[in-house]
């Protein structure tokens, strides 16, 4: 068995309607949630970077604070504190696979796209 960099997940529903400063976002089937902070080397790839092994997983990237490094990502970070601490997560850089009704399957820090992936294979269906 390999190292991961989790704990068991804490059973628990996430909201599945994400409400940050740009839009509004809906979890609608499977999908990886990174919360990320600014400044973060390893939230870079999430923001900035290419998912490669992701790319076949819906993936929602969510911010408990702004910052100006957002506003020129590869992919928009919405800033949702509330949601951040509705959802039990405790700090970024951290993932979390949830299904459609918000059941956390999976959590963990979040490290690398490869690092994600491989984490989440189990638990994707």
């Amino acid at each position: 068995m390999s190292p991961t960099s989790f704990d068991p997940a804490r059973e628990r529903r996430v909201p599945t309607r994400v409400g940050g400063e740009r839009g509004v976002a809906e979890i609608v089937g499977p999908t990886l949630v990174a919360v990320v902070k600014p400044a973060c080397d390893g939230c870079r790839a999430f923001t900035h970077g290419d998912l490669g092994p992701l790319d076949d997983l819906p993936v929602l990237v969510v911010s408990a604070t702004g910052g100006a490094e957002w506003a020129d990502a590869a992919r928009e970070v919405l800033v949702a504190p509330e949601w951040v601490e509705a959802s039990g997560v405790r700090g970024a850089p951290h993932y979390v696979l949830v299904d459609a009704t918000g059941l956390v399957l999976t959590e963990g820090v979040l490290f690398s796209p490869a690092q994600v992936a491989a984490e989440v294979a189990p638990h994707r269906r």
